[in-house]
């Protein structure tokens, strides 16, 4: 009974008494976890090619509009849409040079540059794909009209969708190589 009257207690609703056993319980919000934006956050991963990168860390938050009245976003072809927040820290800014966010598929087939990060190294920007990878680079100059990064790749990251892959190569298709649908062991 003990386990019980704490599983009901945990959820809102009070113990009744005998006298009280007729009354309807009273309605109390339910513990549910409505923060969905933490769960779509995904690190930043320093490649350490730039002097005062070694200890950098990094992360993005993806997160749809605040004007979506739903829990998802679509852009006009159906896709899933993202606002990203992309923030850097324990990292000294290069002398020469500008850090640039972008966001490419993981086939590297399609790059969009998001923007160049600000003073406190924040950039924000948008995405219309449900598996992507945040690339950071110290590009030469802030051209916005730039169409692809030249510069060394500072810090990278993988959506979680991006992470999740085939079971191809594990459990029952462990007979398949799984390197050979492009994916690592």
């Amino acid at each position: 009974m003990i386990p019980i009257l704490a599983l009901l207690a945990s959820f809102g609703a009070s113990v009744l008494s005998g006298a009280e056993a007729g009354a309807s319980l009273p309605h109390a919000p339910a513990a549910v976890c409505t923060d969905g934006s933490s769960y779509y956050a995904f690190e930043l991963v320093t490649t350490k090619n730039i002097p005062g990168t070694g200890l950098a860390t990094g992360a993005v938050e993806a997160s749809v509009a605040a004007t979506s009245p739903f829990s998802v976003q679509l852009s006009a072809d159906g896709s899933y849409a993202y606002d990203l927040h992309v923030s850097l820290d324990r990292m000294n800014v290069p002398r020469e040079g500008q850090l640039v966010a972008w966001v490419t598929t993981p086939d590297i087939d399609q790059i969009v540059r998001m923007s160049a990060l600000d003073e406190h190294l924040r950039a924000s920007g948008r995405v219309d794909w449900n598996k992507y990878i945040v690339v950071i680079t110290l590009e030469a100059s802030d051209d916005p009209d730039q169409e692809i990064w030249t510069g060394p790749i500072v810090m990278r990251g993988m959506s979680r969708s991006g992470m999740m892959h085939t079971m191809v190569g594990h459990g029952a298709l462990q007979q398949e190589n799984c390197a050979a649908f492009g994916y690592g062991n």
